[in-house]
Parts: C-alpha cells; sequence; structure tokens
C-alpha cells in the first residue's frame, strides 16, 4: 500500500538488468539479511528511508528495536581462567618439561599377571605367566602374592621388601636353584605361608629363614641332605604333610640317595666342629666337665668316708668315776 511501510520475508529476485551502485547495495542487504535483520519497502519515492538513497522496490535493513546491535569483544578475566587446563593436566605438563619431555608412565603388571580380592585380601597372581624374574608392578598393599609354575632360577635379596604386609608367598613349580640369605628380608613380621616345593634346591641358606614366623613347603626338591638342611629343619616349622617329601636327591652321600630326610635327621648328626654343630659341640664339652667335677666330689666323698671308717668301729671310753661329797660329808661314787 502507498505510504505504509511493510515487513517483508526474504527479498524478490533481482531483475535482469542491474547497475553497479544497485548491485553493491543489494549486497549490502543480503548481508544485513543473514544477520537476521528486517526489511521495508517504500512505496513512493519521496520519502525517505533509512538508507535515504535506495530506490523504489528495494529492501533496506532495519534492527528491531528490541534487539541490541551484535558486537564481539575480548574475553574477559573470568573467562580467561575458564579457558585455563585443569590443575592436573599442568601439573602433568610441568613433569613433562621437568623430566626433559617424558612422561613417566605408570607400571602395570605383566602379561599373563593380574590383580585380584581372594577371601577379602588383595592378591597378585602371576601363575604361568612365563617370568625368569620377580615382576615389578606388583602393589604395596598385596597380602598374596602367586608367582608358581614359571621359570625363576633365583631369588635375589630384598626381593620383596617393599610389600610390607605380604602373608602368602608362592614359589612352587619354578626351577629354583639359589636363594640369597636375605631373599625374604622384610618379611619377618608378616610372612605366614612360604611355598618352595617343586623345585631345584639342594641347599638353601640358614640365614635365609632367620627371624620368619612362617609355616614352609620344602618337599620335592633335590636335597643334598646336608647339615645345613638339619639346620634348617630345626629352625622353621613345616607344612603339615610336607616332611615326607624332602628327599635326599643325586648329590647327597650315596647311602642317602632316595631317602626321607627328617627320619635320617633325628638319628644322625650331620653336622661337625666348625660347622653348625659347633654349639652342640660346646654343649657336649660343657656336661663332661660338669660330669667331671660331678665325679670328683663323689670320689672325696668316698675317701672321706674311708679314712674315717676306723674310728667309727672304735667302742666307747667310759668316763672316770669322780668322788662327790654331800652336805653330811658322805662320799658317793657316780658312774657316768
Amino acid at each position: 500500500m502507498p505510504g505504509n511501510s511493510t515487513l517483508l520475508g526474504p527479498s524478490p529476485q533481482l531483475p535482469a538488468a542491474m547497475s553497479k551502485q544497485d548491485f553493491w547495495k543489494r549486497k549490502r542487504v543480503s548481508r544485513a539479511e543473514q544477520q537476521g535483520g528486517y526489511f521495508l519497502e517504500e512505496s513512493s519515492q519521496g520519502e525517505s528511508s533509512p538508507t535515504n538513497s535506495v530506490p523504489n522496490g528495494l529492501l533496506v535493513p532495519t534492527w528491531p528495536t528490541w534487539q541490541p546491535p551484535r558486537f564481539y569483544s575480548t574475553p574477559g578475566l573470568c573467562q580467561s581462567m575458564a579457558m585455563l587446563p585443569p590443575a592436573g593436566h599442568l601439573l602433568s605438563l610441568l613433569l613433562v618439561l621437568g623430566t626433559g619431555g617424558t612422561m613417566p608412565s605408570p607400571q602395570v603388571p605383566p602379561q599373563g599377571c593380574y590383580v585380584a580380592e581372594e577371601a577379602g585380601e588383595p592378591t597378585f597372581r602371576c601363575s604361568q605367566a612365563g617370568l625368569s624374574a620377580v615382576p615389578t608392578g606388583i602393589p604395596n598393599d598385596t597380602r598374596k602374592l602367586y608367582l608358581d609354575s614359571n621359570q625363576m632360577a633365583s631369588v635375589p635379596a630384598s626381593a620383596f621388601q617393599h610389600l610390607p604386609v605380604l602373608e602368602e608367598l608362592d614359589l612352587s613349580n619354578n626351577v629354583l636353584a639359589h636363594l640369597s640369605g636375605a631373599a625374604f628380608q622384610g618379611l619377618e613380621g608378616t610372612l605366614r605361608h612360604l611355598d618352595l616345593s617343586a623345585n631345584q634346591l639342594a641347599s638353601v641358606p640358614l640365614a635365609a629363614f632367620a627371624g620368619l614366623q612362617t609355616q614352609v613347603n620344602l618337599s620335592a626338591n633335590p636335597w643334598h641332605c646336608d647339615c645345613t638342611l638339619q639346620e634348617v629343619l630345626r629352625q622353621v616349622r613345616l607344612v603339615p604333610g610336607t616332611g615326607t617329601g624332602i628327599v635326599c636327591g643325586s648329590g647327597a652321600r650315596p647311602d642317602l640317595v632316595g631317602q626321607e630326610f627328617l627320619p635320617l635327621a633325628g638319628e644322625e648328626e650331620l653336622c661337625g666342629p666348625g660347622q653348625g654343630g659347633a654349639r652342640r659341640g660346646t654343649d657336649v664339652a660343657l656336661l663332661v666337665t660338669m660330669g667331671g667335677w660331678l665325679t670328683l666330689v663323689v670320689a672325696y666323698l668316698i675317701h672321706y668316708v674311708w679314712q674315717n671308717r676306723d674310728e667309727t668301729r672304735r667302742p666307747l671310753k667310759r668316763a672316770p668315776v669322780l668322788p662327790m661329797r654331800s652336805d653330811g660329808s658322805s662320799t658317793l661314787s657316780t658312774v657316768l
């Protein structure tokens, strides 16, 4: 309608013939349309429009009265803080910078090992994992550790010192041939069960079990059945029912090969002077000394009694009769 402004939708198609000035005006109109503006169509040439120079029939972009012009501002302090990475990422970045660009990775269990909870106790199992040494990455709170059925040939010193609450250790069915004297150092107050069965142990150092309050399974090993083993068996407590499995191997004395060691250890003393039997040799010497002193005392008593034998056989002598006077001057004889 003439003289009135009407709200229109998208602009109609431009005529084919268009001047260069009209083209750029139309370009500005398209940009305003993309920004969400509204367009007015003027019905007469004399009336003014927001652009004051647009011909009749062209759409002029105008901002709605309730919508402020759009603008962009630089982020403030709060927005800048929100854009920062979390504190954990910053710490990781600092660690990377402090270690020369290398990120320390947490220790993970070897392949075939896993952490579990059995009977409410933290357990670390590495059974049949193909291990040749005690693995790393064992949690410090482990109470049961199973390293059975692997290929471990030795246990070094302090191999389990980082496990302060370990109660059960299974090293059975390996190829263990050597134990360090400090292999179980740090487990003196906690370890309750130790399984060393089915290995290649021929001898073990006595110091390896010093201070341990544990039950040990030593069966199915090729023992030399020597003084050291005899001393070990006097110090440790065997798991009930495993004593019959301690059999003398091919490295033992020919007359002991294939025999159970416990009955032999009770009948024969394998430790001589200068070895583990030095303490017992001292006890024997003390008993001999005490027996000698007792013999001397008995001999002296016998000699004393023999020397006084004649004195005991002599008759008692009668005492002489002494005259006594009474008040009446009478004399009485008293026989004593």
